[in-house]
């Protein structure tokens, strides 16, 4: 820049300027708000460092300014000297008229830059400790991502070029859209009317062997010769529809169990109405994997299974061998956890909606009784990944007018389950804030001091690299806490890409590494990248405990007969 501009710049951006000044003020205003919001417990937190911020302020205008002449330079066919690139993994901005117009090319760019300063303006701002920074960073993302100029007709030229491509009728069908949402109170994120659970999703063969209250327990129809002796029972999340694991034929994790020679179970959870409201931590573990443990003892006559629990699953099962163990029974051959977690010292983002304050009004509203909505679960685990599960449906479905595309997976996402209200209170007060579950005999469950350490059964740990929800480094904290031989193996992808990953497609990788020793990162230095699926992998380390081959047998026997197809009933209610 010649010392002409770099004199114009300090007339216009200087340290007294208007422009200076009324950023400062702004910045001020917006870093009042960051710092209540997250030190909501301190009066008065320490000042900024001004001449940190003052130099913050000087960059971005220089860049802003820097900018502005790009653009105009790009318009005379000159060369650009300044360019602001999405980070990787943002496609927002990957449509051609973004950069066609000189007034979308420099808006979106100037949002760039303005989101990089406010990431640059939060790291900058004292924190009460390393949770209220994450709280602050959290909130400065949603805001960021909530004021794209993609999520506004007058600043989104795909908004502009649909709707005279359409002669309007683009914004017909959009506000047609946005009325269908509001009826039903959610974004739609896929077209729904294109799957139906039991006919084109969730349709393995099997019958429902036993249900109570709470659940259904499924018993899955054998698709080969001989079987092992030794059956599997899967406890799925209870805050979703258990068919994540039952999709389409070429992605059924359920299917892959049972061809390679497994009798499986499933528990599917009953989505929580108001009668179900009074439920506890200790009813879900005692009419849930507890009692599905016996049921498939007696029904296959062996003393003891194969379980797997998947999520919350494995954290509900875990703990319910916990309470067995206390009570002297030895009933789990091995145990498989996919993307768990069992200490919640570091809980990623989701962590950040659970404070004192939001505990103690939770518990006083629905602690003793009432239901935790759907909703409310579905909104929050949006919001972690707001640009992909918000507002991209925003721009398409609602400015663009566009149908979603059908998509199973999608469809499973929005097909969310109430919780009860004292369940999910103990849930976030024992485990996610008092992280009580790490330490030996701290919980008592179900009348018993449970102690994790007293597991002692093989143990086959699955943890994801890019899941926001069970952070990979977290889930390997579960070595140390469980008395087993432990294997540790880390996927790609993220919290269902990463566990729903067919061996049939053979793609992405996983890490394995048999020194669960040392700390997390020093484990993933030293380990080996393997290409493909995890499931392989965990179909040779269940092999040989699966007991002896034996002929399979037809779902339910005399004493458990067979009460109605799977998927069953359970699933197919749906959310009020």
């Amino acid at each position: 820049m010649t010392q002409q501009g770099s004199n114009n710049n300090d007339a216009f951006f200087g340290a007294g300027s208007p422009f200076m000044q009324a950023g400062q003020n702004m910045t001020q205003q917006f870093m009042d708000f960051l710092s209540k919001a997250g030190n909501p417990h301190t009066v008065s937190p320490p000042p900024v460092d001004p001449q940190a911020l003052t130099n913050m302020q000087r960059e971005f205008m220089d860049q802003q300014m820097r900018l502005w002449q790009s653009v105009l330079a790009k318009q005379q066919g000159k060369e650009e000297d300044f360019k602001v690139a999405p980070e990787s993994g943002d496609r927002r901005f990957s449509a051609p008229e973004w950069r066609e117009s000189p007034v979308y090319d420099y808006m979106h760019q100037a949002y760039l830059l303005n989101t990089k300063f406010v990431k640059q303006l939060v790291e900058i701002m004292p924190a009460e400790d390393e949770k209220a920074k994450n709280r602050m960073r959290f909130l400065a993302r949603q805001v960021s991502d909530a004021m794209a100029p993609t999520n506004f007709a007058a600043t989104n030229p795909e908004f502009i070029k649909t709707a005279l491509e359409t002669k309007g009728q683009s914004i017909t069908d959009g506000v047609n859209n946005l009325i269908k949402d509001f009826e039903k109170g959610r974004i739609s994120m896929t077209d729904e009317s294109v799957f139906e659970v039991g006919k084109n999703i969730a349709t393995t063969e099997g019958a429902v062997v036993f249900e109570n209250d709470m659940m259904q327990l499924i018993q899955y129809t054998p698709l080969t010769p001989k079987v092992g002796s030794v059956p599997m029972l899967v406890v799925p999340p209870c805050i979703n529809k258990f068919y994540i694991m039952d999709l389409q034929p070429d992605n059924w994790l359920i299917r892959f169990m049972i061809e390679q020679g497994n009798t499986v179970f499933i528990v599917s959870w009953r989505n929580t109405k108001e009668e179900q409201g009074h439920l506890t931590w200790e009813d879900y573990l005692e009419q849930g994997p507890i009692t599905a443990l016996h049921v498939v003892q007696d029904l296959c006559k062996v003393k003891k299974v194969n379980a797997l629990g998947f999520c919350v699953g494995g954290t509900v099962l875990t703990s319910a061998l916990a309470v067995l163990k206390a009570r002297g029974e030895d009933g789990v051959a091995s145990l498989t956890l996919l993307t768990t977690l069992l200490d919640f010292s570091d809980t990623g983002e989701i962590g950040l909606f659970i404070d004192e304050n939001g505990l103690m009004s939770r518990e006083a509203s629905i602690g003793k009784g009432g239901l935790l909505p759907a909703r409310d679960l579905s909104s929050t685990f949006s919001l972690l990944r707001a640009n992909d599960l918000v507002w991209n449906y925003v721009t398409n479905n609602y400015l663009k007018g566009e149908k979603p595309k059908a998509f199973d997976l999608l469809y499973w996402n929005s097909d969310s389950t109430n919780l009860p209200g004292p369940f999910a209170c103990w849930y976030m007060r024992n485990l996610y804030h008092d992280n009580n579950l790490r330490v030996p005999g701290k919980l008592e469950m179900c009348g018993q001091k449970v102690d994790l350490g007293r597991l002692d059964m093989p143990v086959y740990l699955l943890a994801t690299r890019e899941d926001h929800i069970v952070p990979w480094q977290s889930a390997y904290q579960s070595t140390r806490l469980l008395g087993g031989n432990v294997r540790f193996v880390l996927g790609a992808s993220g919290h269902i890409a990463g566990v729903i990953n067919p061996a049939s497609k053979n793609k992405r990788s996983y890490w394995v590494n048999d020194d669960v020793k040392i700390d997390a990162e020093g484990w993933l230095t030293a380990a080996s990248e393997q290409k493909g699926s995890w499931w392989n992998d965990w179909a040779a380390w269940l092999k040989p405990l699966a007991g002896e081959l034996r002929t399979p047998r037809k779902p339910g026997n005399s004493k458990y007969k067979p009460i109605e197809p799977a998927p069953g009933r359970y699933v197919k209610e749906r959310a009020s």
